[in-house]
């Protein structure tokens, strides 16, 4: 008995701070989801947002947290049950000699049959307590319990793994984002060039040292400069308002810092990845939990029950044993008092066939929950050799870009030079224009493209803490 108290008592705290907790999240939940993002967001800041106030990971949260609420639900099982009962009726008092069935449309009746029928009622009433209690189980209701353990360790790693999804896809749109700021500064740099040069044909033309088809095709080369601008800023508009989306801010505008995304990105052997503890496979390696701890139930399933019982109630009624009615308020009130103590044992006999069946499925089902997982170690290995060759092969060419980008420049001298002393074209110089802007194009991608090669590796390795950090400037 001392036990049962304890195990009350614990189960009472464990409830209310449970709620308390829970009405807590949802304040912490509401007060999230209107504060808004600090500006100008560094790339850390940007997935720390999103990890908080993105609806599918509240969502996560949610499920995880109505997992955990699932155990403590399975726990009440070892309570005892308490039922209370007050009613009050008229009715007539006729019966009927012999069995019934059980069933949920004929109201019982007790007392001996009498010989003569009447359509006159009078009160009835009943008042009662039941106690209900099993004492032992064969380890049923633990079953029970670490089935619903399993199910929150599911919803905990499913969480895990929305929010590394909501991550990659926050850094990935953050990426986007600065590389399109990259493109829209080298339009617009272009743009700044081609109207200097403009201008300078446009002076030449006038003092009739250039033919006017040099300023016609430089205000052509020039209007083509813009309308590549043009679109420069659309991608970069449609990237913010990606990226806005991946915080949980759609249609508000969003600022960002570069940091350190467009320094040299950290170079060093790549980590190892623990494919065992990446979020997918502890999701898949959950589920193998989940059928295992629902075929370990239905284990104990088929076992006697045993309920220990007892009664306190009372009968109150204003008809006679020989066929009158006391009348006026008699019945009312409960005036015969009984109480009963005792233990019922259930055992479903011919269950056995079903319940073996039942285990059956769940063995089948555990072989393929257990041959998914292994799929999943396999896709993470390949996906992990996937992203060491994209970050080998960035990096190689995130240093061969600087070098490409000074002879762009270079060129670009050079034809203006030429073509101030006569020996080159228009073309030539907008060719040189052109290429200058697709080396700076080329050079910033390049270093992002090797951040992104990381984060793949990162993804793979289920874990992109470490290299937020080092996107710090």
């Amino acid at each position: 008995m001392k036990r049962v108290v304890v195990l009350v008592g614990f189960l009472f705290w464990e409830s209310f701070f449970g709620a308390i907790v829970l009405a807590a999240g949802n304040v912490q939940a509401g007060t999230q989801s209107t504060a808004s993002p600090p500006t100008p967001l560094t790339l850390k800041a940007a997935v720390e947002y999103a990890r908080t106030h993105y609806p599918a990971i509240r969502a996560a949260l949610a499920d995880t947290a109505a997992a955990e609420s699932g155990i403590s639900l399975a726990r009440t099982a070892y309570l005892p049950r308490t039922d209370l009962l007050l009613q009050f009726n008229r009715a007539t008092r006729n019966n009927v000699f012999g069995l019934i069935l059980p069933n949920g449309v004929i109201p019982a009746i007790s007392g001996p049959v009498l010989d003569e029928s009447t359509i006159s009622s009078t009160f009835g009433s009943a008042a009662g307590a039941r106690f209900s209690w099993e004492p032992f189980d064969f380890g049923l209701r633990g079953a029970n319990v670490a089935l619903a353990e399993s199910f929150r360790r599911r919803e905990k790693a499913t969480s895990d793994l929305t929010e590394l999804g909501v991550s990659l896809a926050t850094a990935e749109a953050f990426l986007s984002v600065v590389a399109a700021e990259q493109a829209v500064l080298a339009a617009r740099a272009n743009v700044d060039r081609m109207e200097v040069f403009t201008n300078s044909i446009s002076v030449l033309v006038q003092n009739q040292l250039r033919a006017g088809a040099d300023e016609s095709r430089a205000r052509a080369e020039l209007a083509q400069a813009q309308i590549e601008l043009i679109r420069a800023e659309q991608a970069r508009d449609v990237s913010q308002a990606g990226l806005a989306e991946s915080l949980g801010r759609a249609g508000d505008k969003v600022d960002v810092a570069v940091g350190a995304l467009l320094s040299s990105p950290p170079q060093g052997a790549l980590p190892a990845a623990d494919l065992a503890h990446h979020p997918l496979a502890e999701v898949q390696n959950a589920e193998v939990n989940v059928v295992s701890s629902r075929r370990r139930a239905l284990e104990k399933g088929y076992r006697p029950r045993f309920f220990l019982e007892s009664a306190v109630y009372g009968r109150g009624t204003g008809a006679r044993v020989d066929g009158t009615f006391k009348g006026g308020g008699h019945g009312l009130g409960p005036s015969e008092g009984n109480w009963a103590v005792g233990m019922n044992i259930m055992f479903p006999v011919f269950d056995f066939k079903e319940n073996r069946v039942r285990q059956e499925i769940e063995r089948f089902n555990e072989n393929a929950e257990s041959a998914r997982y292994d799929g999943v170690i396999q896709r993470l290995r390949g996906e992990a050799e996937r992203a060491r060759v994209q970050v080998e092969n960035a990096r190689r060419i995130a240093e061969r870009t600087p070098v490409a980008l000074q002879a762009a420049q270079v060129l670009e001298t050079q034809a203006r030079e030429r073509y101030r002393a006569g020996l080159g074209t228009v073309i030539e110089v907008a060719d040189a224009l052109r290429l200058l802007r697709q080396s700076e194009i080329d050079d910033a991608i390049a270093r992002l493209s090797v951040w992104r090669a990381l984060f793949a590796v990162a993804a793979a390795k289920g874990d992109i803490d470490d290299l937020l950090n080092q996107t710090a400037p």
